[in-house]
Order: C-alpha cells, then sequence, then structure tokens
C-alpha cells in the first residue's frame, strides 16, 4: 500500500493507493478511517486500483474549520481524483461515505463508472428514523454536534477509546470485526482534532436530516449511474426494512440483502463483501 499527501479543493488529504486495474474510490464512515477498508483492499488489489483516503477531518487529513458534510466531502473527493489523475473510476462507500456518495453522483455521475452501497443514509428514511422505538439509536447524532463533545469525549485517552469502540462493537453483528484495530481506531480519534473533525458531519448534516424525518426533504431526481446496494441483515441502526424506497433515489438499483452482518459488512465479511463489489463493477464492465 503507497501512502500519499494529495493537495486538493484546498486542504492536504491523506489518501492510500493499492493494486492495479481499474480504480474504485473507497470511502470510510464514522467511526472509522481507511484502514476500515484494508481487509477489502487486500482482497480486490489483484483486480482493482484501490484509492482510500481519510475524508477531511478524518484521520491524517486536514481538518474543516467549523461544520463539514457531504456536498463538501463530494467536492473534495472529486478534487482528489483529479490531483491523482484520474477522470472516471467507480465509488465503493459505507455510512457517511454513502452520504458522500449522492451528492457526488449528483454533481459529475459522467465520472463515475458505478455506485456500490453498505448500509447509509438516504432520503427514503425519511420519518422512520426519528420514530420513538428509535431515538436511543440517534442520540449521538445530537450529542455530537455539542460544542463540548470532542472536550468530553477527548478528557482522556480512555474515554475516548471507549466512545470509539462503543460504535464498532455495539454496531457491529460479529462484535470480533474491529478487535485488530480497535486501539488504532481509538488513538487516532485521540489526536489533536479527529473527534471535532469527524463530529463536524453530523453538524453539517443537521438541517437536512431534520427536514428528512419531518417528510420534507426537497424531491429529487433520481440517481442515474448504475448502483448496487448490500444491505446488512442485522444492522441495529439502519434495519434492511429501511430499503423499500431506495429506488426512488436510483433509477438503476442492485438491491440485496448481506446476510449474517451488522452495520459493517466490509469489516465483519470482508470476503463476501470484496466479491460482492468486484461481482457488480464486473457486471457493469468496470474491471
Amino acid at each position: 500500500m503507497e501512502h500519499l499527501t494529495i493537495r486538493a479543493n484546498g486542504a492536504n488529504f491523506h489518501v492510500v493507493r493499492a493494486g492495479r486495474g481499474k480504480p474504485l474510490l473507497l470511502l470510510h464512515g464514522w467511526p472509522e478511517i481507511w484502514l476500515t477498508w484494508a481487509p477489502v483492499i487486500s482482497r480486490l488489489s489483484d483486480r482493482f486500483t484501490l484509492i482510500a483516503p481519510d475524508l477531511r477531518g478524518f484521520g491524517d487529513s486536514d481538518k474543516p474549520d467549523g461544520s463539514f458534510g457531504p456536498d463538501g466531502h463530494a467536492a473534495d473527493m472529486l478534487a482528489v481524483m483529479d490531483g491523482l489523475g484520474i477522470d472516471r473510476f467507480g465509488v465503493v462507500g459505507h455510512d457517511v461515505g454513502g452520504a458522500v456518495m449522492q451528492p457526488l453522483a449528483r454533481r459529475a455521475g459522467e465520472r463515475v463508472a458505478g455506485l456500490f452501497f453498505f448500509d447509509f443514509v438516504y432520503p427514503g428514511i425519511g420519518p422512520r428514523m426519528a420514530a420513538p422505538e428509535r431515538l436511543n439509536h440517534i442520540w449521538y447524532q445530537s450529542f455530537q454536534q455539542m460544542e463540548m463533545a470532542p472536550r468530553l469525549v477527548g478528557a482522556s485517552r480512555e474515554s475516548c477509546r471507549l466512545y470509539i469502540a462503543h460504535f464498532l462493537k455495539g454496531w457491529a453483528h460479529r462484535k470480533d470485526a474491529f478487535d485488530d484495530v480497535l486501539d488504532l481506531f481509538g488513538d487516532t480519534y485521540f489526536r489533536d482534532g479527529n473527534l471535532a473533525g469527524g463530529f463536524a458531519h453530523y453538524r453539517a448534516s443537521h438541517a437536512g436530516r431534520i427536514a428528512m424525518m419531518k417528510g420534507e426533504a426537497p424531491v429529487l431526481p433520481p440517481i442515474q449511474v448504475p448502483t448496487c446496494v448490500r444491505w446488512a441483515e442485522h444492522d441495529p441502526l439502519f434495519p434492511y426494512e429501511w430499503t423499500d424506497r431506495l429506488g426512488e433515489t436510483f433509477s438503476k438499483l442492485d438491491l440485496a440483502m448481506f446476510p449474517g452482518v451488522g452495520h459493517f459488512p466490509h469489516r465483519e465479511d470482508p470476503d463476501r463483501a470484496a466479491e460482492e463489489i468486484a461481482g457488480f463493477f464486473e457486471r457493469i464492465g468496470w474491471s
């Protein structure tokens, strides 16, 4: 794996590049960094060129000044690919990465060969996210917008590691999925700026999510890029039933359940995740 620093859109981005073949951009979620994709990268590097950045605010990339959401990340990622000299590419994403992929595809669909998603937020989830029985699942989205949140979570190395581990283990169905990197993830978020940098996504996304929960999100035309969604069977955060309106957002949709995993299919079952990713891009001729 090659570690690069790419200057793009006014910031420095840490990017990992590996493999050979058609390029795939891998976009991580929260509370993750590029390293969440390492098991998938090792399984796909003989078939694709994998580009795994730390989003702005995360890991070793520059931190935003204030809130920074999907539209900003999308502009960043297009600029990163420009900086790498890559015009057309496939995109694979999860969680926050999936939120970024939607404005990216709307902004530059001609550059995107295909979209592959694991569990993520899209407009069709609507008011279900804020249903009374779901409130205990989304408390962190409000907490992380508070000014004191980075200082509370980052008060000590141990408090930060406990907080990050709570989500990585709690949202996974296979509880050992992050055991080999749990301390590394916690220590990465404990570094200056990384808690606030990750929390900035929730501050920037708040108005849009409230509109979605009220059923007032603007109706946008469906994305025309070929799209594959593999949604976890046991995701406690985003139940599989919430996939029922994906066709309203993606006109060329290949949807199936990803069995036996929780919120992190790419870490919980990387063998199957890699085969699903490769299979989709082969089917659409991007291989």
